[in-house]
């Protein structure tokens, strides 16, 4: 998905459902999409939506209110997903709200917080949940939350090392001799592409020297982080290179880059010139 129109209705779509089976829904209206960008750009939606509200959703006042409904829906006996409920009726996702409701669990009498390394152990073992309600009610929310918590970042770490991998089965098909992060990392570099091209590569009359693969749907919000903290580094480091952004990107990413050289692609381009090493 390039095409900026389409990308914007996705997301405006996105905004008037609510926060379970919205995958399921979007497939139905953008059947054009593949999964996984769907997936990504509710992921990355929700991500800015969530900065811009948990201050405001996660106050003491309003964590107290969320953990009284909680404490009264498990006196009436309501059937399980009494979290997964409230949040949808909150607007905060699933495990952030989880995590509120086990902050305000353990919440010592003088109303100070918990460390957040017990919460954080707590939300990544809920059997060790001292609440047996509580623990299964934190469980569903991990189940269902695509966005935060333990499950949803193992997620995102796998699909991002698969690709890598991809990729470099990829450049080894096409006879493209190169370095990957491990390699770079063992000699010395802090901040390093997922690849270092040994002899460098044509794509479309540019030459590039590296490659950064990102499992993911490139936006301009998306992008701009990356070519501040990562993409730019690399440019400095080792010239022109090129970013693959597997799930798609909006049109016209190229441009905010300015003077310096760095193409976007959902793919790895069939059409690379390669340098005949031996001139």
């Amino acid at each position: 998905m390039s095409n900026q129109n389409k990308y914007s209705r996705t997301r405006d779509s996105l905004y008037k459902l609510p926060f379970r089976n919205r995958i399921q829904s979007l497939q139905k209206l953008f059947p054009e999409l593949s999964v996984d960008t769907l997936k990504c750009v509710v992921a990355q939606e929700c991500q800015k939506r969530m900065k811009g509200s948990h201050g405001r959703l996660t106050t003491s006042e309003t964590v107290e209110v969320m953990y009284k409904k909680f404490t009264n829906s498990i006196l009436m006996n309501e059937e399980p997903g009494i979290l997964l409920r409230l949040s949808d009726e909150v607007g905060l996702t699933p495990a952030l709200l989880a995590r509120s409701i086990i902050e305000r669990h353990y919440q010592r009498d003088n109303k100070s917080k918990p460390a957040k390394l017990l919460v954080s152990t707590l939300m990544k073992n809920t059997a060790l949940i001292d609440d047996r309600d509580l623990a299964f009610e934190t469980y569903l929310c991990l189940l269902e939350d695509e966005e935060y918590g333990p499950i949803a970042e193992a997620t995102k770490q796998s699909k991002g090392y698969e690709y890598e991998i991809y990729l470099r089965m990829e450049l080894e098909n096409c006879k493209v001799s190169f370095l990957h992060e491990d390699h770079l990392r063992m000699k010395g570099y802090d901040k390093t592409p997922d690849i270092k091209l040994e002899i460098p590569v044509a794509i479309d009359g540019q030459v590039i020297n590296w490659i950064e693969s990102k499992a993911l749907f490139g936006d301009e919000e998306v992008h701009r982080g990356y070519l501040k903290d990562q993409l730019y580094s690399y440019w400095n480091r080792f010239g022109p290179g090129l970013v693959i952004y597997w799930f798609g990107y909006v049109e016209d990413l190229e441009k905010i880059h300015q003077n310096r050289i760095i193409l976007i692609r959902d793919t790895l381009p069939t059409n690379m010139v390669l340098m005949d090493q031996h001139l």
